[in-house]
């Protein structure tokens, strides 16, 4: 038996979420928003400060703002998205090099939205290379709130279509001891 085989729902889960880049147009459930959103207020954060907040744009010209802010035509195809604001007043900083935690909590959480839309047959995809600006802009979003992520979120045009994930070897990736 292999470790995998003890989790094996969760092996499957990580394996089957991917940045998708083309979705349906199919509405997502409220009521599956909702479990993304309990799943991302689960998630860990330093000190359990939960520096996040998570902005649901609705109605065409919310819409079209964050489009706007990140405009790639496969992007505009998404039925909705999730805009990641980490809260910088909230977040835990270390003390002895004044380190700020908010990036790794809203990415724990963050990838917690996508675990959990993958585990509801949603797809989504993390975008970081936005206008943070504009979208502080057109969401009025106060000073203490840096837009850090944008998650695009639907079901996916072609279920089941998962790429193959190249990814660095075990090797490349992990030390034992001193570096």
């Amino acid at each position: 038996m292999t470790s995998t085989d003890k989790y094996p729902q969760f092996s499957a889960l990580i394996r089957e979420r991917y940045s998708c880049r083309a979705y349906s147009q199919a509405p997502v459930p409220p009521q599956t928003m909702t479990a993304i959103f309990e799943a991302a207020r689960l998630a860990p954060s330093a000190c359990n400060r939960q520096p996040w907040l998570f902005l649901v744009p609705k109605g065409d010209d919310e819409l079209c703002a964050v489009r706007e802010a990140y405009p790639r035509d496969w992007f505009k195809g998404a039925p909705e998205y999730i805009i990641v604001l980490a809260d910088t007043e909230a977040a835990w900083r270390r003390q002895c090099d004044g380190k700020l935690h908010s990036d790794i909590d809203i990415a724990i959480a963050a990838e917690h939205i996508c675990m959990a839309a993958t585990a509801l047959d949603l797809a989504t995809c993390w975008v970081c290379n936005f206008d943070p600006e504009a979208l502080r802009a057109a969401f009025n979003i106060p000073g203490r709130y840096e837009p850090a992520a944008i998650i695009s979120l639907g079901y996916p045009a072609e279920p089941g279509d998962i790429p193959a994930k190249t990814r660095k070897s075990l090797a490349e990736i992990v030390r034992i001891g001193k570096f």
